[in-house]
Order: structure tokens, then sequence, then C-alpha cells
């Protein structure tokens, strides 16, 4: 028994022995809140100026100092400073290097208003994230009030290039002189109760107005010869491995898409009248190698409704001021018919790129992968979309479904369609 009972004890004295190491080691293990939060490098959103003002040494500036242990006392609030690391925001070419090679003189726009912000702001970091870091473009944006010192600062914060910043004339984003306010009236009231989208906006018709004719001749825009526009909203699924702004003028480009799609044909009954006027009035103007087919299945005496969709282009604006364009534009507007019916920017531009442009100088961006709701272009081929690092569901891919113009593009212009397409019809 005395032999049995010696044997429990030395089991209870290696239990507690075991017990106590594995305390000792657990809590040797935990992090040692009396060291710096941060380690190897400044994080300070502090300037340098800032940082020689403090009479602390450099080296205390540069770490955290550690939170307390006790709780504040009853009434304080500890400061929101000292439970956030110093930072300070690296230069963007070490987050990522320049590319090299030449800038073209080229632009982002967008058209925006002040309470679009933070739809804007979703819209740059795509673009900056996919493409723009490592070029650099400058960044137009244009609205028809002021904008306000907030839209200015996070802005200009995210856009790796310059940012510009626009107010539009008034005679760029109003009635002209020849519109009838009464018929005008009349057709926002039976467009309303139609439910018609957009159908009773005056904003929208002046949206659509000025990005038909006006956006192009603002001063900001004078100094640039190629544009990319940018809604609020808007995903770029996939990496930007080369210069589209180069890639357009190397190949003397003049007009690009990603998307294509019928238009309402309840906002534009009579826009193709005012097309075939102005094609007997400017001969002169119609390309020898035009897309009149992609625009048309009766050889132009009817219009299918195709059009590229406008609010991803990327174009050349010294074709937007060419006679043969402002001719076009001013020929339409006389007519009307962006107050007197609800005629887009997208079909303006379409037709015109299709009429007064050879088929060459026209161009799809598959690899250029783009979300604006409700339709989405995911480049086709799976191969492409790994290389481009893209996160898009290529079942969601609109380029080959029913409503789409895309294959039209394709088979004008005898270009085989990728593999795998079949898929997605």
């Amino acid at each position: 028994m005395a032999t049995g009972s010696t044997r429990y004890l030395r089991y209870i004295l290696f239990a507690v022995f075991g017990i106590a190491i594995l305390y000792f080691i657990s809590t040797s293990s935990l992090p040692s809140y009396a060291q710096p939060l941060t380690s190897g490098g400044k994080f300070s959103w502090d300037s340098p100026s800032d940082d020689s003002s403090s009479s602390k040494p450099k080296e205390a500036s540069d770490a955290v100092s550690p939170p307390k242990q006790s709780s504040p006392a009853s009434g304080e609030t500890r400061p929101l400073q000292s439970m956030t690391p110093n930072i300070t925001p690296a230069v963007p070419s070490e987050l990522s290097p320049p590319a090299p090679g030449e800038r073209v003189n080229a632009t982002f726009v967008t058209l925006a208003r002040n309470s679009d912000l933070w739809e804007i702001a979703r819209s740059i970091r795509q673009v900056e994230d996919r493409f723009n870091r490592n070029y650099n473009y400058d960044w137009v944006f244009l609205n028809d009030k002021p904008f306000d010192d907030q839209f200015k600062k996070i802005t200009s914060s995210l856009v790796s290039g310059k940012t510009h910043y626009g107010e539009i004339p008034t005679e760029h984003w109003s009635f002209p002189p020849w519109i009838d306010q009464k018929k005008a009236e009349a057709v926002r009231e039976d467009m309303r109760r139609r439910r018609i989208i957009y159908g009773d906006s005056i904003s929208y018709r002046h949206m659509c107005r000025f990005e038909s004719g006006f956006f192009f001749r603002h001063p900001l825009m004078q100094q640039f010869e190629y544009y990319w526009r940018v809604e609020p909203s808007v995903e770029l699924f996939c990496d930007v491995h080369y210069d589209p702004f180069r890639f357009m003028k190397d190949n003397k480009k003049k007009y690009s898409f990603v998307l294509s799609l019928y238009e309402y044909v309840e906002t534009i009954p009579t826009l193709w009248d005012s097309v075939k006027k102005f094609i007997k009035a400017h001969p002169e103007h119609i390309s020898p190698d035009n897309s009149m087919s992609f625009l048309s299945d009766d050889g132009g005496e009817t219009y299918n409704k195709c059009h590229f969709w406008s609010n991803f282009e990327i174009g050349n604006l010294d074709w937007l001021r060419s006679q043969a364009y402002q001719d076009f534009f001013e020929s339409l507007d006389k007519d009307g018919g962006f107050f007197y019916e609800r005629w887009g920017d997208a079909p303006v531009h379409s037709i015109a790129a299709a009429l007064l442009l050879r088929k060459e100088e026209i161009h799809f961006f598959n690899d250029i992968a783009y979300y604006h709701v409700p339709f989405t272009h995911c480049p086709t081929g799976e191969d492409l979309r790994l290389k481009l690092r893209c996160h898009c569901n290529p079942q969601d891919n609109f380029d080959w479904k029913g409503y789409s113009c895309t294959s039209r593009y394709f088979d004008l212009n005898k270009i085989a369609k990728p593999e795998g397409w079949m898929d997605q019809v």
C-alpha cells in the first residue's frame, strides 16, 4: 500500500510540474503591449514639416505610444489618434512603378455632380488599380455646378495624375432658343405616363445633348487629343497591361467600345429621319468604307437601333472637333430631338462613328472587362481572363446575347469570334 501511495504522489507532482511549464510557455508567447504596434518603417499622415515641428525626437515620433492598460477615468475618452498607427502615404511609384514609354496626350473625363462623389470614387479606384497607377494620366471632371471642396479633395487624392475641375457653360446645359418649351413639356409628360426611362427628366436630356455635342469643346478638354470616358459606379474586372491610348494612336483608331445593344425605340422615333436628312445634305462626310450595315438591315432605309454603349468609350477628340462631326451634331440638334423626344448620346456617337469613319477606325476592346448596370463585358476566352487576373463571371458576359449588337460588328468586319463564344449565347 505504501508503495502505491508513493506512486500516486509521484504522478500528482508530475502533473503539477507539467501544468506549471505549460503556463510559463503560454504566457511568454503572448505579444507584449509595451512594444510599438509598427516596426521596420515610418507610417504617418503628417508631412516632413509637421514631423520637424514636433518636440519629440524623431525616433519617438515614428513609433506608436503603447495603449494604457488601465481604463480611462470616468467621463474621459481616449483620443482616436492614440489608437491609430501613424501613416505616411506611399508615393504612387513605390506602390507600382510607372510603365515605360512616352505617354499619349490623353485624359480621363467624367461628367459628375457633387452628390456622385462616392460613386465616382469607386470608379476611380477601379481605373487606377487596374491601369492608371502605372501610367498617371490626368482626369477632367465636368459639372453644370461648381465642384465643392470635398469632391476635389477626395478625387484628387485618388487620381495618380493631375485633376482638372470645370464648370459647364450655361449655353451647353440649357434649352437652345429654337426649342418650343410647351411642346417639350408635353413630350416629357407623355413619356412619364408611358413610364419611359428618364422620359420626364430635363437634366437627363441636357446630359445627352452635352455629351453628344459639347464635352469635347470645353476649355479643359482643348489641350488633349484622346479621351477615356468614365461614369460613376463602374467596374473594371481585369488588369489592363498596356496603354489603350497608345494603341488607339498607333493604330489610327478614332472610336472604341466594349458593349453594344439596341436602343429603346420609344426614345428615338424620328432620329433616323434626321440622320437621312444629314446624309442627303452632306454626302461629302460619309466614309466610302462606312459601317452602315451595323446600323441598318436594308441599306439605310431604316435604323435597326444598334449602337455602341457610350458610358464606356475611348476616342479621338480631333475627330469629334472635325467639320464632319460638327455638321452632323448641329443638323440633329436643330431638329430638336434631344428635347422633343429623348435622343441619347450613345446612338448619336454610334451613328456618327459608323457613317463618318472607316470600319478599321472603330475598335472593340475585348480585353477591357467592364460593368455598368445592368450589363457586363467579360472577355471571352479563359486563357485571356486568367492572364489578366479577371474576376468577372464569364456567364454574365453580354456580348453574345440576343440583345447585343457585338456579333453583328464581328460579322461586318469579318472578324473571327473568339473561341468559346457559343457557350455564352
